[in-house]
Protein backbone atom coordinates (compact mmCIF):
# COMPACT_ATOMS: atom_id res chain seq x y z
CA UNK A 1 0.00 0.00 0.00
CA UNK A 2 0.78 3.81 -0.37
CA UNK A 3 -0.07 6.68 0.17
CA UNK A 4 -2.44 8.83 -1.08
CA UNK A 5 -3.71 12.39 0.65
CA UNK A 6 -7.37 10.94 1.01
CA UNK A 7 -10.26 10.45 3.09
CA UNK A 8 -12.14 7.12 3.73
CA UNK A 9 -15.36 8.06 3.50
CA UNK A 10 -18.56 5.38 3.37
CA UNK A 11 -16.03 2.57 2.05
CA UNK A 12 -14.25 5.22 -0.90
CA UNK A 13 -11.09 6.94 -1.07
CA UNK A 14 -11.88 10.73 -1.66
CA UNK A 15 -10.08 13.73 -2.00
CA UNK A 16 -10.81 16.33 0.43
CA UNK A 17 -12.64 19.47 -0.59
CA UNK A 18 -11.20 21.94 2.31
CA UNK A 19 -7.57 22.26 1.13
CA UNK A 20 -4.01 20.59 1.92
CA UNK A 21 -0.69 20.41 4.11
CA UNK A 22 1.84 18.78 4.46
CA UNK A 23 3.64 16.93 7.47
CA UNK A 24 7.60 17.36 8.55
CA UNK A 25 10.46 14.98 9.19
CA UNK A 26 11.43 16.51 13.23
CA UNK A 27 15.01 15.44 12.29
CA UNK A 28 15.23 17.59 9.74
CA UNK A 29 12.79 20.53 9.93
CA UNK A 30 12.08 19.39 6.12
CA UNK A 31 8.57 18.66 4.38
CA UNK A 32 7.67 15.28 3.31
CA UNK A 33 6.55 14.70 -0.22
CA UNK A 34 2.86 13.34 -0.02
CA UNK A 35 0.52 16.16 0.30
CA UNK A 36 -2.74 15.61 2.11
CA UNK A 37 -6.09 17.08 1.74
CA UNK A 38 -8.50 18.57 4.49
CA UNK A 39 -12.18 17.28 5.28
CA UNK A 40 -14.80 19.65 4.86
CA UNK A 41 -18.05 20.52 7.06
CA UNK A 42 -20.11 18.60 4.34
CA UNK A 43 -18.25 15.33 4.12
CA UNK A 44 -17.70 15.26 7.74
CA UNK A 45 -21.29 15.27 7.60
CA UNK A 46 -21.41 13.13 4.73
CA UNK A 47 -19.51 10.55 7.05
CA UNK A 48 -21.34 10.99 10.23
CA UNK A 49 -24.49 10.27 8.01
CA UNK A 50 -23.38 7.13 6.80
CA UNK A 51 -21.80 5.86 10.17
CA UNK A 52 -25.29 6.89 11.66
CA UNK A 53 -27.24 4.34 9.32
CA UNK A 54 -24.41 1.88 9.26
CA UNK A 55 -25.16 1.60 13.17
CA UNK A 56 -28.43 -0.28 13.77
CA UNK A 57 -26.76 -3.24 11.36
CA UNK A 58 -22.98 -3.45 13.42
CA UNK A 59 -24.60 -2.88 16.98
CA UNK A 60 -26.27 -6.52 16.31
CA UNK A 61 -23.39 -8.50 15.01
CA UNK A 62 -22.51 -10.66 17.48
CA UNK A 63 -18.93 -10.48 19.74
CA UNK A 64 -17.61 -13.03 17.78
CA UNK A 65 -18.35 -11.23 14.65
CA UNK A 66 -16.59 -8.13 16.03
CA UNK A 67 -13.86 -10.20 17.51
CA UNK A 68 -13.09 -11.36 13.92
CA UNK A 69 -13.02 -8.03 12.57
CA UNK A 70 -10.29 -7.08 15.34
CA UNK A 71 -7.98 -9.82 14.78
CA UNK A 72 -8.51 -9.30 11.17
CA UNK A 73 -7.24 -5.81 11.39
CA UNK A 74 -3.96 -6.64 13.56
CA UNK A 75 -3.21 -9.04 10.51
CA UNK A 76 -4.04 -5.97 7.83
CA UNK A 77 -1.70 -3.72 10.04
CA UNK A 78 1.16 -6.15 10.31
CA UNK A 79 0.97 -6.20 6.47
CA UNK A 80 1.93 -2.88 6.06
CA UNK A 81 5.49 -4.52 6.67
CA UNK A 82 8.22 -1.56 5.56
CA UNK A 83 5.81 1.31 4.40
CA UNK A 84 4.51 2.12 7.94
CA UNK A 85 7.45 1.36 9.58
CA UNK A 86 9.16 3.59 7.44
CA UNK A 87 6.21 6.19 7.08
CA UNK A 88 5.81 6.17 11.28
CA UNK A 89 9.52 6.94 11.50
CA UNK A 90 10.17 9.95 8.62
CA UNK A 91 7.01 11.19 10.40
CA UNK A 92 7.92 11.37 14.24
CA UNK A 93 11.57 11.16 14.11
CA UNK A 94 10.92 7.75 16.54
CA UNK A 95 13.83 4.85 15.75
CA UNK A 96 12.93 1.77 14.27
CA UNK A 97 12.79 -0.08 17.28
CA UNK A 98 10.19 2.49 18.51
CA UNK A 99 8.44 2.14 15.91
CA UNK A 100 8.17 -1.74 15.67
CA UNK A 101 7.30 -1.88 19.52
CA UNK A 102 4.50 0.31 18.86
CA UNK A 103 3.26 -1.80 15.90
CA UNK A 104 3.46 -5.15 18.33
CA UNK A 105 1.74 -2.65 20.83
CA UNK A 106 -0.92 -2.09 18.47
CA UNK A 107 -1.72 -5.81 17.11
CA UNK A 108 -1.58 -7.00 20.17
CA UNK A 109 -4.46 -4.78 22.05
CA UNK A 110 -6.66 -5.63 18.90
CA UNK A 111 -6.14 -9.32 19.68
CA UNK A 112 -6.62 -9.51 23.49
CA UNK A 113 -9.88 -7.14 23.24
CA UNK A 114 -10.74 -10.09 20.74
CA UNK A 115 -10.58 -12.60 23.47
CA UNK A 116 -12.56 -10.48 25.69
CA UNK A 117 -15.54 -10.08 23.23
CA UNK A 118 -15.23 -14.13 23.08
CA UNK A 119 -15.72 -14.18 27.23
CA UNK A 120 -19.10 -11.55 27.12
CA UNK A 121 -17.88 -10.59 30.57
CA UNK A 122 -18.07 -6.76 29.17
CA UNK A 123 -22.15 -7.09 28.45
CA UNK A 124 -22.53 -7.43 32.28
CA UNK A 125 -25.86 -9.60 31.79
CA UNK A 126 -27.91 -9.70 34.69
CA UNK A 127 -31.38 -11.64 34.98
CA UNK A 128 -34.09 -11.45 37.52
CA UNK A 129 -36.45 -13.90 36.68
CA UNK A 130 -40.10 -13.17 37.47
CA UNK A 131 -42.05 -14.02 41.05
CA UNK A 132 -45.56 -13.36 39.96
CA UNK A 133 -46.66 -14.95 43.83
CA UNK A 134 -44.33 -12.42 45.31
CA UNK A 135 -45.99 -10.46 48.18
CA UNK A 136 -46.81 -7.71 48.40
CA UNK A 137 -46.83 -7.19 44.83
CA UNK A 138 -45.32 -9.36 41.97
CA UNK A 139 -42.33 -8.86 40.42
CA UNK A 140 -41.83 -9.06 36.77
CA UNK A 141 -38.96 -10.32 34.72
CA UNK A 142 -36.38 -8.03 34.08
CA UNK A 143 -33.26 -8.50 32.64
CA UNK A 144 -29.87 -6.17 32.06
CA UNK A 145 -27.41 -5.85 29.39
CA UNK A 146 -24.76 -3.58 27.93
CA UNK A 147 -25.19 -2.51 24.17
CA UNK A 148 -23.57 -0.21 21.93
CA UNK A 149 -23.80 3.65 22.70
CA UNK A 150 -23.47 5.05 19.03
CA UNK A 151 -21.04 6.44 16.47
CA UNK A 152 -17.50 7.62 18.27
CA UNK A 153 -15.37 10.12 17.14
CA UNK A 154 -11.79 9.89 18.02
CA UNK A 155 -9.23 12.28 17.72
CA UNK A 156 -5.98 10.76 16.81
CA UNK A 157 -2.53 11.77 19.24
CA UNK A 158 0.35 13.18 18.43
CA UNK A 159 2.77 10.82 20.29
CA UNK A 160 1.12 7.81 19.65
CA UNK A 161 0.99 7.61 16.33
CA UNK A 162 -0.10 3.81 16.16
CA UNK A 163 -1.40 2.47 20.12
CA UNK A 164 -3.70 5.62 20.51
CA UNK A 165 -4.51 6.78 17.11
CA UNK A 166 -5.71 5.61 14.12
CA UNK A 167 -6.12 1.61 15.22
CA UNK A 168 -5.56 2.74 18.67
CA UNK A 169 -6.98 1.80 22.35
CA UNK A 170 -9.99 4.18 21.56
CA UNK A 171 -11.14 3.07 17.99
CA UNK A 172 -10.40 -0.83 19.60
CA UNK A 173 -12.61 -0.42 21.94
CA UNK A 174 -15.64 1.18 20.46
CA UNK A 175 -15.44 -1.03 17.40
CA UNK A 176 -15.66 -3.93 20.31
CA UNK A 177 -18.37 -2.27 22.05
CA UNK A 178 -20.10 -2.73 18.56
CA UNK A 179 -19.83 1.41 17.60
CA UNK A 180 -19.00 2.43 14.23
CA UNK A 181 -15.90 4.52 14.48
CA UNK A 182 -14.69 7.97 12.81
CA UNK A 183 -11.22 8.92 13.41
CA UNK A 184 -10.14 12.44 12.71
CA UNK A 185 -6.14 12.03 11.81
CA UNK A 186 -3.21 13.72 13.94
CA UNK A 187 -1.71 15.98 11.32
CA UNK A 188 1.81 15.13 12.33
CA UNK A 189 1.67 12.04 10.94
CA UNK A 190 -0.93 11.93 8.31
CA UNK A 191 0.87 8.85 6.38
CA UNK A 192 0.95 6.67 8.84
CA UNK A 193 -2.94 7.21 9.99
CA UNK A 194 -4.00 6.83 6.37
CA UNK A 195 -1.61 3.54 6.08
CA UNK A 196 -3.49 1.94 9.04
CA UNK A 197 -7.12 3.49 7.92
CA UNK A 198 -6.44 1.53 4.67
CA UNK A 199 -5.96 -1.34 6.33
CA UNK A 200 -8.71 -1.01 9.01
CA UNK A 201 -10.73 -0.52 5.90
CA UNK A 202 -9.95 -3.70 3.97
CA UNK A 203 -10.51 -5.91 7.45
CA UNK A 204 -13.71 -4.50 7.42
CA UNK A 205 -14.15 -5.53 3.80
CA UNK A 206 -13.21 -8.45 4.26
CA UNK A 207 -15.56 -9.69 7.09
CA UNK A 208 -18.64 -8.63 5.06
CA UNK A 209 -19.25 -5.61 7.87
CA UNK A 210 -20.95 -2.23 6.29
CA UNK A 211 -18.25 -0.19 4.95
CA UNK A 212 -19.35 2.91 7.10
CA UNK A 213 -18.91 1.40 10.78
CA UNK A 214 -14.77 2.62 9.83
CA UNK A 215 -14.03 6.16 8.29
CA UNK A 216 -10.23 8.33 8.34
CA UNK A 217 -10.45 11.92 7.96
CA UNK A 218 -8.11 14.83 7.74
CA UNK A 219 -9.20 18.09 8.74
CA UNK A 220 -8.53 21.63 10.67
CA UNK A 221 -9.81 21.80 14.27
CA UNK A 222 -11.87 24.72 13.87
CA UNK A 223 -13.49 23.16 10.59
CA UNK A 224 -13.56 19.18 10.31
CA UNK A 225 -13.15 19.02 13.69
CA UNK A 226 -15.79 20.86 15.25
CA UNK A 227 -18.15 19.54 12.74
CA UNK A 228 -17.60 15.71 13.84
CA UNK A 229 -18.16 16.85 17.49
CA UNK A 230 -21.64 18.50 16.35
CA UNK A 231 -23.08 16.11 14.31
CA UNK A 232 -26.08 14.37 15.43
CA UNK A 233 -24.72 11.22 14.55
CA UNK A 234 -21.74 11.01 17.20
CA UNK A 235 -22.53 10.07 20.60
CA UNK A 236 -19.14 9.83 22.08
CA UNK A 237 -15.89 11.61 21.31
CA UNK A 238 -12.71 9.68 22.45
CA UNK A 239 -9.53 12.13 22.82
CA UNK A 240 -5.85 12.04 24.08
CA UNK A 241 -4.08 15.30 24.21
CA UNK A 242 -3.39 18.65 26.16
CA UNK A 243 -5.75 19.99 28.87
CA UNK A 244 -6.72 22.90 26.44
CA UNK A 245 -7.73 20.76 23.83
CA UNK A 246 -9.48 18.12 25.81
CA UNK A 247 -11.88 21.07 27.24
CA UNK A 248 -12.51 22.45 24.12
CA UNK A 249 -14.19 19.24 22.55
CA UNK A 250 -15.82 19.12 25.97
CA UNK A 251 -17.11 22.47 25.66
CA UNK A 252 -18.81 22.15 22.19
CA UNK A 253 -20.04 18.52 23.39
CA UNK A 254 -21.96 19.74 25.91
CA UNK A 255 -23.34 22.50 24.37
CA UNK A 256 -24.78 20.35 21.66
CA UNK A 257 -28.26 20.11 21.72
CA UNK A 258 -27.92 16.72 22.81
CA UNK A 259 -25.19 16.91 24.64
CA UNK A 260 -22.60 13.40 24.06
CA UNK A 261 -19.73 12.03 26.56
CA UNK A 262 -16.17 12.86 25.57
CA UNK A 263 -13.70 10.76 26.95
CA UNK A 264 -10.38 12.94 26.98
CA UNK A 265 -6.94 11.57 28.98
CA UNK A 266 -5.49 15.45 29.15
CA UNK A 267 -1.95 14.74 30.82
CA UNK A 268 -0.13 14.39 34.17
CA UNK A 269 3.01 15.40 36.12
CA UNK A 270 2.46 11.88 37.29
CA UNK A 271 4.53 12.95 41.03
CA UNK A 272 7.02 10.74 42.58
CA UNK A 273 8.09 10.62 46.22
CA UNK A 274 10.71 8.91 47.70
CA UNK A 275 11.18 8.03 51.29
CA UNK A 276 14.03 8.69 53.09
CA UNK A 277 15.10 5.57 53.85
CA UNK A 278 14.85 4.19 50.18
CA UNK A 279 16.48 7.51 49.00
CA UNK A 280 19.41 7.23 51.51
CA UNK A 281 20.20 3.30 50.63
CA UNK A 282 19.75 3.70 46.70
CA UNK A 283 19.96 7.42 45.44
CA UNK A 284 22.02 6.86 42.65
CA UNK A 285 19.98 4.06 40.80
CA UNK A 286 16.81 5.97 41.55
CA UNK A 287 18.63 8.20 39.41
CA UNK A 288 19.60 6.30 37.11
CA UNK A 289 15.86 4.54 36.88
CA UNK A 290 14.27 8.17 36.95
CA UNK A 291 16.56 9.73 34.17
CA UNK A 292 15.85 6.52 32.51
CA UNK A 293 11.73 7.12 32.74
CA UNK A 294 11.77 10.50 32.05
CA UNK A 295 13.91 10.55 29.03
CA UNK A 296 11.78 7.35 27.32
CA UNK A 297 10.73 8.84 23.69
CA UNK A 298 12.07 12.41 24.60
CA UNK A 299 9.69 12.69 27.57
CA UNK A 300 7.12 12.93 25.27
CA UNK A 301 5.14 10.53 27.55
CA UNK A 302 1.66 11.15 29.24
CA UNK A 303 3.36 9.38 32.16
CA UNK A 304 6.40 11.20 32.20
CA UNK A 305 7.47 11.42 35.54
CA UNK A 306 7.45 15.39 35.90
CA UNK A 307 8.22 16.00 39.99
CA UNK A 308 10.15 14.35 42.25
CA UNK A 309 9.32 14.79 46.27
CA UNK A 310 11.94 13.73 48.38
CA UNK A 311 13.22 15.15 51.83
CA UNK A 312 16.18 17.39 51.57
CA UNK A 313 19.56 16.09 52.71
CA UNK A 314 23.02 14.33 51.78
CA UNK A 315 20.96 11.47 50.15
CA UNK A 316 19.12 14.24 47.98
CA UNK A 317 22.40 15.99 47.09
CA UNK A 318 23.42 12.49 45.66
CA UNK A 319 19.98 12.33 43.80
CA UNK A 320 20.42 15.44 42.49
CA UNK A 321 23.99 15.27 41.72
CA UNK A 322 23.84 11.30 39.77
CA UNK A 323 20.76 13.37 37.78
CA UNK A 324 22.70 15.67 36.88
CA UNK A 325 25.58 13.90 35.72
CA UNK A 326 23.27 11.90 33.59
CA UNK A 327 21.26 14.84 31.99
CA UNK A 328 24.44 16.35 30.91
CA UNK A 329 25.63 13.40 28.67
CA UNK A 330 21.83 13.17 27.04
CA UNK A 331 22.26 15.03 23.58
CA UNK A 332 19.00 16.88 22.20
CA UNK A 333 16.61 14.94 20.67
CA UNK A 334 13.71 15.45 18.07
CA UNK A 335 10.55 16.72 19.63
CA UNK A 336 7.46 15.56 17.30
CA UNK A 337 6.96 18.53 16.25
CA UNK A 338 7.71 22.47 15.43
CA UNK A 339 5.05 23.37 18.22
CA UNK A 340 5.44 20.66 20.62
CA UNK A 341 9.20 21.91 20.98
CA UNK A 342 7.83 25.21 21.08
CA UNK A 343 5.83 24.48 23.81
CA UNK A 344 8.32 22.77 25.76
CA UNK A 345 10.84 25.62 25.35
CA UNK A 346 8.76 28.42 26.61
CA UNK A 347 7.77 26.10 29.35
CA UNK A 348 10.85 24.91 30.59
CA UNK A 349 12.57 28.73 30.35
CA UNK A 350 9.25 30.51 32.05
CA UNK A 351 9.95 27.62 35.05
CA UNK A 352 13.83 28.07 35.12
CA UNK A 353 13.63 31.74 35.58
CA UNK A 354 11.19 31.41 38.61
CA UNK A 355 12.88 32.93 41.90
CA UNK A 356 13.64 30.17 44.12
CA UNK A 357 14.48 27.28 41.26
CA UNK A 358 17.51 26.23 39.63
CA UNK A 359 18.51 24.45 36.44
CA UNK A 360 20.61 21.83 37.42
CA UNK A 361 21.76 20.47 34.03
CA UNK A 362 23.98 22.71 31.56
CA UNK A 363 22.12 21.80 28.29
CA UNK A 364 20.61 24.17 26.36
CA UNK A 365 17.33 23.20 24.97
CA UNK A 366 16.80 23.79 20.55
CA UNK A 367 13.01 24.26 19.84
CA UNK A 368 14.10 25.01 15.99
CA UNK A 369 17.14 25.05 13.19
CA UNK A 370 18.03 24.12 9.77
CA UNK A 371 17.91 20.37 11.25
CA UNK A 372 14.79 19.78 12.92
CA UNK A 373 12.51 20.56 15.98
CA UNK A 374 15.01 19.40 18.57
CA UNK A 375 14.55 19.97 23.02
CA UNK A 376 17.41 18.42 25.69
CA UNK A 377 16.15 16.87 28.81
CA UNK A 378 15.77 19.58 31.69
CA UNK A 379 16.29 18.88 35.62
CA UNK A 380 15.20 21.49 37.97
CA UNK A 381 15.25 22.30 41.69
CA UNK A 382 13.03 23.87 44.39
CA UNK A 383 12.08 23.90 47.46
CA UNK A 384 8.36 22.79 48.93
CA UNK A 385 7.27 27.13 49.67
CA UNK A 386 8.44 28.27 46.22
CA UNK A 387 7.03 25.01 44.97
CA UNK A 388 3.71 25.55 47.04
CA UNK A 389 3.72 29.34 45.58
CA UNK A 390 4.09 28.91 41.53
CA UNK A 391 1.51 27.20 39.75
CA UNK A 392 3.51 27.03 36.92
CA UNK A 393 5.53 24.00 38.36
CA UNK A 394 2.49 22.14 39.28
CA UNK A 395 1.44 21.55 35.15
CA UNK A 396 3.16 19.04 32.53
CA UNK A 397 5.25 20.93 30.34
CA UNK A 398 5.24 17.75 27.68
CA UNK A 399 9.07 17.28 27.46
CA UNK A 400 11.92 15.90 29.25
CA UNK A 401 11.11 18.53 32.35
CA UNK A 402 11.05 17.52 35.52
CA UNK A 403 11.25 19.45 39.10
CA UNK A 404 12.76 18.25 42.17
CA UNK A 405 11.51 19.67 45.26
CA UNK A 406 12.77 19.30 48.53
CA UNK A 407 11.01 18.89 51.62
CA UNK A 408 12.00 19.31 55.23
CA UNK A 409 9.98 15.58 56.29
CA UNK A 410 7.89 13.15 54.90
CA UNK A 411 4.61 14.89 56.76
CA UNK A 412 5.09 17.87 53.98
CA UNK A 413 4.67 15.25 51.04
CA UNK A 414 0.93 15.90 51.66
CA UNK A 415 1.42 19.75 51.50
CA UNK A 416 3.29 18.97 47.92
CA UNK A 417 0.48 16.42 47.12
CA UNK A 418 -2.27 19.07 47.74
CA UNK A 419 -0.95 21.69 45.46
CA UNK A 420 -1.63 18.78 42.21
CA UNK A 421 -4.89 17.97 40.49
CA UNK A 422 -5.78 14.69 39.23
CA UNK A 423 -2.79 12.12 37.83
CA UNK A 424 -2.33 9.74 35.83
CA UNK A 425 0.03 8.34 37.75
CA UNK A 426 1.23 8.48 41.47
CA UNK A 427 4.94 7.16 42.19
CA UNK A 428 6.21 5.98 46.31
CA UNK A 429 9.75 4.41 46.86
CA UNK A 430 10.21 3.14 50.27
CA UNK A 431 11.57 -0.01 52.28
CA UNK A 432 8.99 -2.42 52.85
CA UNK A 433 9.44 -0.58 56.74
CA UNK A 434 8.49 3.04 55.14
CA UNK A 435 5.59 1.67 52.92
CA UNK A 436 3.68 -0.28 56.05
CA UNK A 437 4.48 3.01 57.97
CA UNK A 438 3.12 5.30 55.22
CA UNK A 439 -0.40 3.70 54.47
CA UNK A 440 -1.91 6.69 54.48
CA UNK A 441 0.04 8.52 52.06
CA UNK A 442 -0.83 5.53 49.28
CA UNK A 443 -4.35 5.75 50.05
CA UNK A 444 -4.11 10.33 49.50
CA UNK A 445 -2.20 8.99 46.24
CA UNK A 446 -4.80 6.68 45.41
CA UNK A 447 -7.59 9.78 45.80
CA UNK A 448 -5.26 11.72 43.26
CA UNK A 449 -4.36 9.32 40.61
CA UNK A 450 -5.86 6.52 38.59
CA UNK A 451 -2.54 3.96 38.83
CA UNK A 452 -0.22 3.72 41.78
CA UNK A 453 3.37 2.49 41.37
CA UNK A 454 4.91 1.43 43.87
CA UNK A 455 8.88 1.44 43.53
CA UNK A 456 8.88 1.61 40.24
CA UNK A 457 8.49 4.37 37.63
CA UNK A 458 5.08 5.25 35.28
CA UNK A 459 6.39 5.26 31.86
CA UNK A 460 5.19 1.99 30.21
CA UNK A 461 1.26 1.05 30.27
CA UNK A 462 0.48 -2.28 30.48
CA UNK A 463 -2.39 -3.05 28.07
CA UNK A 464 -4.08 -5.63 30.17
CA UNK A 465 -7.77 -6.57 31.85
CA UNK A 466 -6.59 -4.66 34.88
CA UNK A 467 -4.63 -1.38 34.07
CA UNK A 468 -6.35 2.19 34.74
CA UNK A 469 -5.20 4.86 32.43
CA UNK A 470 -7.09 8.12 33.50
CA UNK A 471 -7.51 9.54 36.91
CA UNK A 472 -9.25 12.44 38.50
CA UNK A 473 -9.82 16.08 36.34
CA UNK A 474 -7.56 17.47 34.99
CA UNK A 475 -5.40 13.97 34.44
CA UNK A 476 -9.35 12.65 32.52
CA UNK A 477 -12.60 14.80 32.08
CA UNK A 478 -14.00 10.91 33.42
CA UNK A 479 -12.44 9.19 36.11
CA UNK A 480 -14.25 6.61 36.50
CA UNK A 481 -12.96 4.87 33.45
CA UNK A 482 -9.81 3.74 31.79
CA UNK A 483 -8.77 4.55 28.30
CA UNK A 484 -5.83 1.93 28.26
CA UNK A 485 -7.08 -1.74 28.85
CA UNK A 486 -9.58 -4.23 28.00
CA UNK A 487 -12.15 -2.39 30.62
CA UNK A 488 -12.13 0.80 28.47
CA UNK A 489 -15.25 -0.66 26.08
CA UNK A 490 -17.12 0.45 29.15
CA UNK A 491 -17.04 3.85 27.89
CA UNK A 492 -18.96 3.38 24.58
CA UNK A 493 -21.80 0.94 26.15
CA UNK A 494 -24.91 1.74 27.73
CA UNK A 495 -27.25 -0.40 29.86
CA UNK A 496 -30.64 -1.45 28.64
CA UNK A 497 -33.10 -3.36 30.96
CA UNK A 498 -36.16 -5.31 29.41
CA UNK A 499 -38.83 -5.93 31.07
CA UNK A 500 -41.62 -8.83 30.70
CA UNK A 501 -40.53 -8.87 27.01
CA UNK A 502 -41.23 -12.28 25.20
CA UNK A 503 -37.70 -14.72 25.08
CA UNK A 504 -37.92 -14.40 20.80
CA UNK A 505 -37.72 -10.22 21.68
CA UNK A 506 -34.61 -10.61 23.59
CA UNK A 507 -31.05 -9.67 22.49
CA UNK A 508 -29.02 -12.92 22.88
CA UNK A 509 -27.09 -12.45 25.32
CA UNK A 510 -30.22 -12.67 27.88
CA UNK A 511 -32.36 -15.25 25.85
CA UNK A 512 -33.32 -18.33 27.97
CA UNK A 513 -30.62 -20.68 25.86
CA UNK A 514 -27.69 -18.65 26.64
CA UNK A 515 -26.54 -18.91 22.65
CA UNK A 516 -23.53 -16.80 23.48
CA UNK A 517 -22.69 -19.36 26.44
CA UNK A 518 -21.31 -16.89 28.46
CA UNK A 519 -21.33 -16.47 32.00
CA UNK A 520 -24.44 -14.25 33.72
CA UNK A 521 -26.18 -13.43 36.75
CA UNK A 522 -29.25 -14.80 37.22
CA UNK A 523 -31.21 -14.22 40.20
CA UNK A 524 -27.96 -12.87 42.50
CA UNK A 525 -25.95 -16.33 41.01
CA UNK A 526 -23.29 -16.19 38.56
CA UNK A 527 -24.14 -19.20 36.05
CA UNK A 528 -23.45 -20.60 32.26
CA UNK A 529 -26.31 -22.11 32.53
CA UNK A 530 -29.70 -21.80 30.05
CA UNK A 531 -32.84 -21.43 31.81
CA UNK A 532 -35.70 -23.40 31.88
CA UNK A 533 -38.61 -21.89 29.86
CA UNK A 534 -41.75 -21.32 31.78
Amino acid sequence: MATTGKLLINGSWVTGENGYFQAYNPTTGAPLAQGYSFASADQVQQTALAAGEAFNMYARTSPRARAELLRTCAIEIEHLGEELLTTMAAETGYSRERCESERARTTYQLRLYAETLNSGDYLDARICTAQPHRTPAPRPDIRYVNQPLGVVAVFAVSNFPLAYSTAGGDTCSALAAGCPVIVKGHRSHPGTGELVAQAIGAAVERCGLPAAIFSFLQGEDNIAGKALIEAPQVKAIGFTGSQKGGMAISKIAAQRPEPIPVFAEMGSVNPVFILPEKMNGSAEALADAFIDSLTLGNGQMCVCPGIVVANKGESLERFKARCTERVNKITAQPMLNKATATQFSTATTKAQALAGVSRLDSNTNVTESTHGFYAAATVLSTDLTTFVNEDDLHHEMFGPAAVIVATENTAQFETALAQLGGQLTATLHGSDAELEHHSELIQQLAAKAGRIVINGFPTGVEVCEAMVHGGPFPASSDSRFTAVGTASIQRFLRPVCYQNAPDNLLPEPLKNSNPLRISRLVNGEKTYSALKSE
